[in-house]
């Protein structure tokens, strides 16, 4: 672990642009990372409206301190770390930790923090790290649940040789190879399909496979495999961790709609590699631990992974991490300091936290009880997670279920699977709380949530958590998968016909009996249809058919490939496959549209202003005017032109990363303007989105829908008027 001078931590502030020749070069000896501690998800709900992801705890020490042992293990010295929500939490922990750059024991000589006010998602995060012109070569970019002990040096100096024999190379994933076997942390339900050349280790395509979509095969532009071999592999673990250039930024900030990693990002770059020539490597090892904790069922898996050794140095046995005092004991037990466990107890594949106390004729077993917890008599506890300062009362039963901070089980209460104790909740005595119920003091809102004695008891405190975002999933959402502690698809109704396969017309057999890639009649030595899932997943808004359809108008738009009336086919053919909502389908219409007048913006050689940008993307293309009536407006009615002009806004507000916000709102006025004229929308359809609550929100959507005021007015000046000169003509007859 490297000791380097220690230096003062805080905002990040502006370094030397990356773009400049012999930038990365100059700083080559300094290796940089940027952590990103905020998912922009709510899959640790209820617990992360409390405290944030990052700072949860993974065998009785915060995710983050993993994280941070990863980076520094491999010489990293300068980390920039993202924080979103709780960031003053994060901020708090480090500076009281030692990787405050205050303290000696800080391995790095920087490690500052940034914040992004109005970031909703990762791409904010990495498009404002692109402006900021701090990042002086390559950098590693992870994220603040990773849980890994591999050593980078070979995927570094893989990646600066590529780097050094082509320019374009510009990202390496880091991926971990499987193998045949089933393995303990395997997310379930979704499987990212990596299409990579083996000589060259390139990543030619990226996509997600999950049991709750109709058809589970990969569509390939027959291109990539022009010229050159490939292999499917869905075998592979990938923990995100990537060895970047700077151009990966530029990518990002080039596309504003690109909010996930690999979902949106890698797909979308991959799929327009023609357009942008950047190329994505893979380096696969097969030694090593490396995972995310990206939901609760990950959350189990890696636990258990620690318990049981599999991440050494990183577990309880090394003391890695400062104050820890562990010791392992008989039955495959480790016991902090100050522990009692009074006689007749039966404590097995257990880590015990410091000062905790454990009543006699208790049996606890595969469990992680945290710091200062006082176990009562006759308790049982099975598979879970107790977490510091909670206290389980006499002949309680807990099974695989997680019990937060100052949470407290009454007397014989009975926790049963994949329940979710937030903190502080009391449960009364005697009370049985049923499978994969959320208890929280607070509501989703983050408010305190009143007491319901029917989930607590008539003693207890706390309430019945659910969040609004799962009532509005899709059946067909694969983050349903993800948000419970407990994986099932008892209550899904799937088809029997749930086969992954590698498909494209071109490359079947005669009688298209024969897939390309191996199903599950056709087992191969990679056994891919059990692997790793990517974060990207549980994205409803940004699925594949969202980055498809917008590339394929983008195309259109941009006069690379089609027409409108082609593409009207392929974009409708698309909805079907994915069974895209109306929603979906005017978000991406409205997207691609507004993505190519900010690109008409910025155009490097004659930009054009706002008002004639609009114009030449709404009537430049033969049937562009007509695909936005007919299907991103639809049947006419007034209620599907707000919803319409709703989404063009959303779609400026996205493109204020890219433009300021003053022209994205000056954008949006011309555009609809530009509709009005064209009788895309009618006076009613305009007055009536102005009117609705949705485009007043706080912040960007308010600043963008200021700009639009004089046309309002002026569309509503023009209704007086022409009722007025109507009134005449009667009077006149």
């Amino acid at each position: 672990m490297s000791q380097n001078k220690a230096a003062k931590g805080g905002a990040a502030t502006k370094g030397k642009k990356p773009g400049k020749p012999g930038a990365e070069e100059k700083r080559e000896d300094v290796l940089q990372a940027v952590l990103i501690a905020d998912s922009f998800q709510t899959r640790f709900q209820p617990f992360s409206l409390e405290k944030p992801r990052c700072l949860l705890p993974l065998a009785n020490t915060p995710l983050i301190e993993y994280s941070l042992e990863f980076l520094a293990m491999n010489g990293v010295q300068e980390v920039f770390v993202y924080c979103g929500a709780h960031h003053d939490q994060i901020e708090r922990y480090i500076h009281d930790s030692r990787w405050s750059p205050s303290s000696r024991s800080c391995p790095f000589s920087t490690l500052e923090f940034i914040r992004v006010a109005d970031a909703r998602s990762i791409g904010d995060f990495l498009r404002d790290l692109d402006k900021r012109n701090i990042i002086g070569g390559d950098f590693v970019l992870v994220h603040g649940d990773l849980v890994a002990n591999i050593p980078l040096d070979g995927a570094l100096a893989a990646h600066k040789a590529r780097r050094e024999a082509n320019r374009d190379s510009c990202m390496t994933m880091v991926l971990r190879e499987a193998g045949e076997g089933d393995h303990n942390t395997k997310t379930k339900g979704i499987t990212p399909a990596f299409i990579i050349d083996p000589d060259a280790k390139r990543c030619l395509h990226y996509e997600e496979i999950h049991p709750l979509q109709t058809d589970h095969y990969v569509t390939l532009d027959p291109s990539v495999l022009e010229n050159r071999e490939a292999e499917a592999r869905t075998d592979l673990i990938d923990a995100e961790i990537d060895i970047c250039t700077p151009d990966v930024l530029a990518l990002w900030s080039e596309s504003f709609d690109y909010e996930l990693p690999r979902a949106n990002f890698l797909h979308g770059v991959l799929k327009d590699w023609e357009l942008n020539g950047k190329m994505i490597h893979t380096e696969i090892v097969n030694e090593g631990y490396s995972a995310r904790v990206r939901n609760l069922q990950m959350y189990d898996a890696v636990s258990q992974d620690v318990l049981n050794g599999w991440t050494y140095p990183f577990t309880p046995a090394c003391n890695i991490f400062p104050g820890q005092t562990y010791s392992l004991r008989g039955d495959d037990v480790y016991r902090e300091d100050d522990v009692e466990v009074e006689s007749g107890s039966e404590v097995f594949d257990t880590i015990l936290g410091k000062d905790t106390r454990i009543g006699s004729g208790c049996t606890i077993r595969n469990s992680i009880v945290g710091r200062n917890c006082k176990i009562g008599k006759n308790v049982r506890i099975v598979d879970s997670f107790i977490w510091d300062d909670a206290t389980i009362h006499d002949g309680a039963v807990v099974e695989h279920a997680i019990i937060a901070e100052r949470a407290v089980v009454g007397k014989e209460a009975f926790i049963h699977e994949g329940c979710l104790v937030s903190f502080g909740v009391h449960v009364s005595d005697k009370k049985d709380i049923t499978s994969i119920t959320l208890l929280s003091l607070l509501s989703p809102n983050g408010q305190p949530a009143s007491t319901e004695h029917e989930f607590v008891g008539y003693e207890g405190k706390g309430a019945r958590f659910q969040s609004p975002q799962d009532d509005d999933l899709d059946s067909d959402d694969p983050s349903i998968l993800q948000k419970s502690l407990i994986y099932t698809l008892d209550e899904l109704d799937l088809s029997d016909s749930s086969v992954s396969t590698l498909a494209d017309d071109d490359y079947m057999s005669d009688d298209e009996s024969r897939p390309l890639s191996p199903t599950a009649s056709q087992p191969t030595s990679r056994s891919r249809l059990s692997s790793f899932a990517s974060d990207d997943s549980g994205a409803p808004t940004f699925s594949s058919f969202h980055s498809d359809a917008v590339h394929g108008l983008l195309d259109v738009l941009r006069g690379i490939s089609g027409n409108f009336e082609s593409e009207k086919l392929e974009f409708m053919s698309l909805r079907l496959a994915n069974n895209a909502s109306d929603t979906a389908m005017r978000k991406a219409v409205a997207t691609a549209f507004v993505r190519r007048a900010v690109e008409l913006m910025n155009a490097e050689d004659g930009a054009l202003e706002p008002s004639k940008a609009a114009k030449q993307v709404l009537t430049s293309r033969e049937g562009a005017m007509e695909f936005v009536t007919e299907v991103g407006v639809g049947d006419q009615s007034v209620s599907e032109q707000v919803e319409f002009a709703l989404a063009v806004q959303k779609a400026c507000v996205s493109s204020s990363k890219i433009v300021d916000v003053a022209r994205a709102g000056n954008l949006l006025a011309a555009m609809l303007q530009q509709m009005y004229d064209l009788d895309i929308l009618e006076e009613e359809g305009i007055v009536g989105w102005w009117e609705d609550d949705r485009g007043k929100e706080e912040g960007l959507m308010a600043d963008v829908r200021d700009k639009c005021q004089a046309l309002v007015e002026w569309l509503e000046n023009a209704d007086e008027e022409s009722e007025e000169e109507e009134d005449e003509d009667e009077d006149d007859e």
